[in-house]
């Protein structure tokens, strides 16, 4: 199996996870983050995830956290990309944020590389169009943990070159992911329905109609879900979930897509899901 260099620019939840899987498979990772204490947070993540990921993954019995991160190391310069074959942003969901760091990595992204955006809901083509060559820009959505979840979305954006669509299968294959493609569209057809699915659950507990526990109850014992609405916002964080709700309403300009106020009081109130600790739940412990 081929080795590959891969560079994840953003280390939150989805990040820490995406290069934890990528250096549980033996490929050499880059995290890119702002600053020293995020480069620790995304390491104190990795590690949990490290911990008690052999109890789910057969691919992570017998391999120490030691052995699972020699394979990453942590940077602040977005020259270590320059070496990169496959480089996922994975950044906060905000466009301006988004446009300020595609101009940045231009200067090191190498000319066959490819530019993976691992964005919730903002366009391919919008985010290609910020990249000097936007034939180099793919969306490629995991979904967390990424270590357990052997599908991913694919979004091919109206710049996005055949060549590039090829270079990115092959590296999906090569991380042990099967990837269905779709076209680019706000949301695509992954965040499209399960914000909308989201959004309504917190309706729900916020008219008074169940509780939390009792709306996901019925989705996990009913309909076979793994996780119900409400465990997987937290699991995204609640923050995210309302700024791709955002995106989403500013694109198709539809009432559908308004934020439930009940999570817009959540966040002002820091109760963001399992990594502050609470959000529709009280964790224990951040993961």
């Amino acid at each position: 199996m081929s080795k590959l260099k891969i560079a994840v620019v953003g280390g939150g939840n989805i990040g820490s996870s995406l290069a934890f899987d990528c250096a549980l498979r033996g490929h050499d990772v880059v995290v890119i983050e702002k600053n020293g204490l995020s480069c620790e947070q995304s390491k104190e993540r990795i590690m949990e995830t490290a911990n008690y990921a052999p109890l789910f993954s057969p691919l992570a019995k017998g391999k120490t956290p030691e052995m699972i991160l020699q394979n990453i190391v942590w940077q602040q310069d977005l020259q270590a990309i320059s070496d990169c074959e496959l480089i996922v942003e994975n950044i906060t969901e905000n466009i301006e944020l988004k446009q300020a760091l595609y101009a940045r990595m231009a200067e090191f992204i190498a000319p066959d590389a490819v530019l993976a955006a691992n964005t919730s809901c903002i366009p391919i083509t919008k985010l290609g169009s910020f990249h000097h060559s936007p034939s180099q820009v793919i969306g490629v959505h995991f979904m967390n943990p990424v270590y357990l979840k052997p599908t991913v979305e694919v979004i091919i954006g109206l710049n996005t070159s055949e060549q590039t669509q090829e270079r990115c299968l092959e590296q999906l294959s090569i991380l042990g992911k099967n990837a269905v493609v779709v076209k680019d569209s706000p949301g695509f057809v992954s965040n499209r329905i399960s914000h909308l699915f989201m959004n309504e659950a917190a309706f729900t507990v916020q008219d008074g109609v169940a509780l939390p526990e009792d709306v996901d109850a019925i989705f996990k014992g009913c309909f076979g879900h793994k996780m119900g609405p409400l465990e997987t916002a937290d699991l995204i964080g609640i923050d995210t979930v309302v700024n791709s709700l955002d995106v989403l309403y500013l694109m198709f300009q539809d009432s559908k897509y308004r934020v439930c106020p009940l999570m817009r009081t959540m966040v002002d109130a820091g109760h963001l899901g399992r990594k502050s600790g609470k959000g529709f739940y009280t964790y224990t412990h951040h993961n």
